[in-house]
């Protein structure tokens, strides 16, 4: 078995005892019944309830080698209360998929010439979310272009960046967080890639909230939103903001942001 499989089967296990420990007896409808000395439901009870035996299930927990069916998988999904993202991300870490090293992305010249053709502020970002290619626009905003290439990380920048901070302002902490569990997704299938360790160690350095969103274990999937911001020449900004995925390399994302 290759250390990237072992890690995916540990943020598995991680995964499956983050949701786990959330539920309440109550809210599955089981009595409370004696007193429990650890918050959520047991694992005798969520075994109980996805229709699976015990053992088997604590194997899943503790990342052993075990591969479940998606009937399985959904009755899990099932019985931990998942949302849609969440049951979507559980059949991902249950794939086993036999992944590559990492490689930073390269954006092809098609791409970076309609990106740097935009007026309105645009970026290109991979898989890491490294920013691999902008425009003027989003340059005078977030300045990618003054940062060493190894900082050119969306994760990096709001993270660990003071100036990021500042520009987000009272929105920041909603925004951090957000990235954080829109990251969780697409980590915890590269959880042993020395890129991702690297990156990993770097945000837990840089950014003393991260450690607890991190042990959180959210999974969200990236949406359009608005976002405020408080530029330091060019005062209050708002945008909406949209991402979409590239025909050439779906690990290619373009973030385009529309005043407003």
């Amino acid at each position: 078995m290759t250390a990237t499989l072992d890690t995916s089967r540990s943020e598995l296990g991680d995964f499956l005892r983050s949701r786990r420990e959330r539920l309440t007896p109550k809210a599955v409808g089981l009595p409370l019944g004696r007193r429990r000395r650890t918050p959520g439901l047991r694992r005798e009870e969520v075994a109980e309830l996805a229709g699976i035996g015990v053992d088997w299930y604590v194997r899943l927990e503790q990342g052993r080698s075990v591969s479940p069916s998606v009937t399985t998988v959904d009755a899990l999904a099932r019985a931990l209360r998942l949302s849609k993202v969440e049951h979507a991300h559980l059949r991902d870490l249950t794939r086993n998929a036999d992944r590559r090293a990492f490689v930073r992305e390269t954006v092809p010249e098609a791409l970076r010439r309609l990106v740097e053709d935009l007026n309105q502020p645009a970026y290109i970002t991979g898989r890491r979310w490294d920013v691999l290619t902008w425009n003027k626009a989003a340059d005078e905003i977030f300045a990618f272009g003054k940062l060493p290439e190894e900082d050119r990380n969306v994760l990096i920048c709001i993270l660990t960046l003071p100036a990021t901070r500042r520009l987000f302002g009272e929105a920041w902490h909603d925004q951090a967080r957000r990235v954080v569990a829109q990251f969780r997704a697409t980590h915890d299938l590269w959880a042993a890639d020395p890129a991702f360790v690297d990156l990993l160690s770097r945000l837990r350095r840089g950014c003393p909230e991260f450690g607890g969103w991190w042990k959180a274990h959210d999974v969200r999937e990236a949406a359009a939103g608005r976002k405020r911001m408080a530029h330091p020449k060019k005062g209050v900004l708002s945008f909406e903001h949209a991402s979409f995925r590239a025909e050439d390399d779906p690990a290619l994302k373009l973030v385009i942001y529309t005043p407003v």
